[in-house]
Order: C-alpha cells, then sequence, then structure tokens
C-alpha cells in the first residue's frame, strides 16, 4: 500500500505527481527546485540560497512523513553547472551528519524544471 505525502509548507506539484509517496517504512520524494513554498516564487538569487531552498522544501516533506535527515538513505542531485558542486554541496551537507550521511550521486544535466540551477530527491527509510 502507498500512502500520498503532501504538505503546505513545501511546493505544491507544478505536475501529475506527488510530492512524496510512502510504501510501507520507505518514503520516496519527487524531486525538489527552489520555489518558495508560500510565494510560489523561485528562489534563485545565488546557488547557496537556491539549494537552501531546496533542502527546506525536503524538509518540510520529511516532517509531514515524520521524518528528518537521520532517515534519508539515497540522495539524487542533479545540477545544471558542475562549477557549482563545491557550494551545493556545502549547503546540502550542513543537513546531514557525517556518519548518517546518505548515498548519493550528483549529476550534470543540460536542462532542469523551470530553467532552475539544483534540483534534489530522496528515498528515506523510517
Amino acid at each position: 500500500m502507498k500512502t500520498i505525502i503532501t504538505t503546505p509548507n513545501a511546493p505544491a506539484p507544478i505536475g501529475p505527481y506527488n510530492q512524496a509517496i510512502l510504501v510501507g517504512n520507505t518514503l520516496y520524494t519527487s524531486g525538489q527546485i527552489a520555489i518558495h513554498p508560500k510565494t510560489g516564487d523561485l528562489i534563485l538569487e545565488d546557488i547557496k540560497t537556491e539549494t537552501q531552498q531546496v533542502m527546506q522544501n525536503i524538509e518540510a516533506i520529511l516532517k509531514a512523513a515524520h521524518m528528518d535527515f537521520s532517515h534519508v538513505i539515497k540522495s539524487s542531485i542533479f545540477i545544471s553547472n558542475m562549477d557549482d558542486f563545491q557550494k551545493i554541496n556545502a549547503v546540502y551537507g550542513s543537513f546531514f551528519d557525517d556518519e548518517t550521511a546518505p548515498a548519493r550521486e550528483t549529476v550534470q544535466v543540460a536542462r532542469l524544471p523551470k530553467d532552475v540551477n539544483v534540483e534534489i530527491s530522496v528515498i528515506a527509510i523510517k
């Protein structure tokens, strides 16, 4: 059985998908971009601020599923420019304890939704 996870504290989907799906004890989030959940505005001031908003959106979804970043076992990061990797990684890393950091891949892509610079999804287990 699957349970749809939704929260007003993360951006509403911009297509035919849900913020996250919980199957048993496993949560699968949709990719999050830097949309402010209250205003709907894109937060693209700089890559650090953009990544911070993405991680806050993920955090809100995790909370809606009664989880936090310590439950994350896998992350996928898609970026438009590999030159931003270190800045993205610094913000991303601040949300995890080094001992419990998840497995991860980071991939440079040609283009992301709404022409953002970073999109991140996670898988978490209770």
